[in-house]
């Protein structure tokens, strides 16, 4: 199979369950920038860190691949005739669930948050930082795009979750490494 198909050089793609859009359409947007986001991940996970967050960064990339099938997909295609899901997995309540999981973990052992923090911290702490706001974008898209297509609330509840799960692994990441935090007050 060849990585390039010429299908989409009229500006096209074709969904999961062949209906055609623009590339431009809110759904590739939606999806395209949870493939980003994804990208990110990998960025992070390519910096020392724990063998237990590396394997939390592979799990959630994994999800986000069940999540960009699930934004390729139109509600009205996510099924088969015979009442079957058309994709592997869909997000579900648990992989939410393990996200806080992780978070919580993650937070008993940093100082309370008091104020807000001026994004930063070693170079791993700072790829987490990014690829949080491309969450937080992904997160948007595809609120706009709910508001279009139906799109089933545990997707955006996991984008929303992982934004969170990504705040606080920069947190940890920096002060594994030994980083003050540096707090954002508005009067400074």
């Amino acid at each position: 199979m060849k990585v390039y198909t010429k299908t989409g050089d009229k500006g096209e793609t074709s969904l999961y369950g062949g209906v055609k859009v623009s590339k431009n359409h809110i759904r590739i947007d939606s999806y395209g920038t949870v493939d980003e986001l994804n990208s990110t991940i990998g960025l992070i996970r390519s910096y020392p860190l724990s063998q237990s967050i590396i394997d939390q960064l592979i799990q959630i990339q994994k999800n986000l691949f069940h999540v960009g099938a699930e934004l390729a997909t139109p509600a009205a295609k996510l099924y088969l005739a015979n009442g079957q899901c058309r994709l592997p997995k869909l997000m579900e309540e648990g992989d939410i669930l393990q996200l806080e999981t992780w978070i919580d973990e993650m937070e008993e052992k940093l100082e309370p948050l008091m104020h807000f923090i001026l994004p930063g911290g070693n170079l791993a702490a700072s790829q987490a930082h990014v690829s949080r706001c491309i969450c937080r974008r992904a997160e948007r898209i595809t609120v706009s795009l709910h508001e279009l297509e139906e799109i089933r609330p545990e997707v955006i509840k996991y984008l929303n979750r992982l934004s969170d799960y990504l705040f606080v692994l920069a947190r940890k990441i920096a002060m594994d490494a030994g980083h003050e935090e540096i707090k954002w007050l508005p009067n400074e």
